[in-house]
């Protein structure tokens, strides 16, 4: 007999190993949520950016995917996660934390900035891989749906909450003091993190193997399976076209549509309401509709939506611009949802970073192709120019998954069974659970108005 969701919820929050990573991640969460409304309005309000800088910065923010992606993977599986995710807070701390002391004495310039942005993408890359490898040695099998439900929540969560705060500090503070909230939020995970007390053994080395040789094994792992393949074209798909959206629209609301800072905050926690009705309504469309399904339902259903952004104006016409963002978010989320705890149990221990890496890669690698792009357009043909750019792509996201099996199954196999056009398995994705139902859950990891995942 399943157990209650609320009994499963409790016996999550007791874990006290568990609570201490999800309350740093509250922290790291809320204070990145400040950083996205203030980075941009420090580059366009106080430094006076033109769109493709804005773009580049954009970019600067995303390039370490590309950059460092895939060997980042290897080198994490090669050693204990725990002290890569405190000293990447750390890093992150730091780096954001120059911000504000250079604006205070005058110095503080965009080569800085886009100095802050690539060290802290670095410091991200690392962080995220680590992440999504260590949750499985801080829960059973059993429970990462469930742990990565509540991990979704609170982001969602924070990106409800973050960005209103971070709207109003620029609008008291000015943005530059603003980014403190960000640096002490990493402070705040790092020194939850020191607390956990899981006992993890560092990976016995393989002399014998090479980084590349490892590297290639998740290649292949993720680019053979079928599934994977599916999900990486079209998640990748989407960041591509999101950094086109967030590379212009601070630009857009602040010389297109006139916003104030504080309005800006109230736009974006507004949209980011349909994030955590997502994180919440997932498990019951998943019991709905299967857990297969609602991966390519889910962008189908809410991609259309995109068009708004481009269509929407001042005044009242911000409220498109919401709207969308709420929709798109919201089937984002649901997305995940259907594919995240899958990747993590369907993949060996020994070989999570490195797909976890591969996948990141992928579908993250995108995001500084895309923001350069949406800087270009931006620059050439104005802000609204691009946000057409990136509706027409977010029309696109669906098709990777309705020609893969997926479109022909309810459920996702079972992690130790061939994925195929043969058909599912009547067991659940997540975790070896019993009830496919309880795929509660996803890690996402980016901007307010990202739909693609990690």
């Amino acid at each position: 007999m399943n157990e209650k969701p609320s009994s499963r919820q409790a016996r999550l929050l007791g874990h006290r190993d568990f609570r201490l990573l999800l309350t740093g991640a509250a922290a790291a969460q809320t204070g990145s949520q400040v950083t996205l409304v203030a980075l941009p309005l420090v580059a366009v309000m106080v430094l006076d950016a033109t769109p493709f800088e804005v773009g580049l910065l954009t970019a600067a923010e995303t390039a370490a995917f590309l950059l460092v992606g895939l060997p980042a993977g290897a080198w994490l599986d090669r050693m204990r996660k725990l002290p890569v995710l405190i000293r990447a807070d750390l890093v992150r701390c730091v780096a954001v934390g120059s911000i504000p002391p250079a604006a205070a004495f005058g110095v503080l310039t965009m080569p800085q900035l886009y100095v802050v942005a690539l060290v802290t993408g670095v410091a991200t890359v690392f962080f995220d891989v680590a992440h999504q490898s260590f949750l499985p040695a801080v829960l059973p099998r059993e429970q990462l749906v469930g742990g990565n439900g509540a991990l979704e929540t609170v982001r969602s969560s924070a990106q409800i909450a973050g960005p209103g705060l971070g709207g109003g500090l620029v609008q008291l503070l000015g943005a530059p003091l603003a980014i403190v909230a960000d640096a002490c939020g990493y402070l705040a995970s790092a020194l939850l993190l020191v607390r956990i007390k899981v006992e993890e053994q560092r990976p016995e080395p393989d002399p014998g193997r090479s980084l590349r040789a490892e590297v290639g094994e998740g290649v292949r792992f993720v680019l053979g399976h079928p599934l994977l393949r599916a999900i990486a074209t079209a998640t990748a798909t989407s960041n591509l076209f999101s950094a086109v959206l967030t590379a212009v629209q601070t630009v857009f609301w602040v010389r297109v549509l006139d916003l104030s800072p504080g309005a800006i905050g109230i736009l974006l926690s507004v949209s980011a309401v349909g994030g955590l009705a997502g994180a919440l309504c997932a498990g019951q469309l998943a019991r709905w509709i299967g857990q297969a399904r609602l991966i390519w339902v889910s962008t189908v259903v809410t991609a259309p939506f995109a068009v708004l952004w481009p269509l929407s104006g001042g005044g009242a016409g911000v409220v498109l611009f919401g709207l969308a963002s709420g929709v798109v978010l919201f089937g984002a989320v649901a997305y995940n949802v259907a594919q995240v705890s899958f990747r993590q149990s369907l993949c060996p221990p020994e070989l999570l970073g490195r797909m976890n890496a591969t996948m990141r890669f992928l579908v993250w690698g995108t995001l500084p192709i895309g923001a350069l792009v949406g800087g270009v357009v931006a620059d050439a043909a104005g802000p609204r120019a691009a946000l057409w750019l990136c509706a027409a792509g977010f029309l696109l996201v669906p098709l990777p998954l309705l020609l893969s099996p997926l479109r022909r199954m309810r459920e996702l196999p079972e992690p130790d069974r061939p994925s195929g056009p043969s058909g599912p398995s009547g067991g659940a994705e997540a975790a070896g659970d019993a009830d496919a139902t309880e795929a509660v859950e996803a890690v996402e990891e980016g901007s307010a108005v990202r739909p693609g995942s990690s």
